[in-house]
Order: structure tokens, then sequence, then C-alpha cells
């Protein structure tokens, strides 16, 4: 199968985006989640518990959406509904050990695949391209 040639930055931005997806979604089927699977679990691995509705806020989703991705999590085991100590009538997403174990795995395996994708790159070509990628970042958060 023939590709064209990117031509331009927008072009070459693209065309490395659907390759890392296509390659995300490679190194997540042994684990059998999605990508917002994956994010919801991070989330909650990064800033502990949390209520549902804070999940879809925080995640930039609906909170039916963020109600789906939970309830397959919780199915799997990878997360589980608690009542709120601080409000009884609330429930909060807490990540089990299966949860991060299962996150933690599937860290190390992006890692070491971003580690195959960047090896051909210069020490300064990485913390360029990692300068370039964060400003992009910022002006797309402004």
């Amino acid at each position: 199968m023939e590709h064209d040639e990117p031509t331009s930055v927008s072009d070459l931005f693209w065309a490395v985006a659907r390759r890392l997806r296509h390659t995300s979604r490679e190194t997540l089927a042994p684990w059998d989640v999605n990508p917002s699977q994956l994010r919801a679990l991070g989330v909650l691995m990064r800033h502990g518990s949390a209520r549902p509705g804070a999940l879809a806020k925080h995640l930039g989703i609906a909170p039916r959406s963020a109600t789906e991705v939970v309830d397959a999590l919780e199915e799997r085991g990878l997360v589980q509904r608690e009542t709120d100590p601080d409000d009884r009538r609330a429930t909060l997403v807490v990540v089990t050990d299966q949860g991060r174990e299962l996150g933690r795995a599937v860290r190390a395996a992006r890692a070491a695949e971003a580690d195959r994708v960047f090896e051909g790159l210069p020490d300064s070509d990485r913390t360029e391209l990692e300068r370039l990628l964060r400003q992009v970042l910022e002006r797309l958060d402004a």
C-alpha cells in the first residue's frame, strides 16, 4: 500500500498522529482496554478517587460517557464504586489493586514503545521535539 508523502507541517502532524494511534491500539491489545478506559484509569491513578461527574469533567466527556467507561472498568475489576465518606449520598470511583497493576503494565509497555519510536533521534532533537509539543499543547489549552 502506497502512502502519499506529507507535504506540510499539518500533513506530517496528522500522519504521525494516525500512526501513533495505530501503534497505541496494538500496544493496548494484550490488556483489552480502550484509550478512554485507560485515560480514566490514569486520571484516577494520578489524582486519586473521584466522583463520576468530576472524572467526566477531567476527561472532557459527558457524564453519561464517564458512567459507561466506569461501568466497563468496574466490570473488569479495575475500579470499584464506594460511598463518599464526606457525603454518603455520593459515590467515588476508586482504582483497585488489579487496576493499578494494569495501569503500571500499560505505562511500561507504552514507554518501551515510545523509546522504540524515538530511539533514532539524537537527544538534542528529542529535547527540541518535547519543547515544541509542549508549546503546541499550551496553545491548545489557552
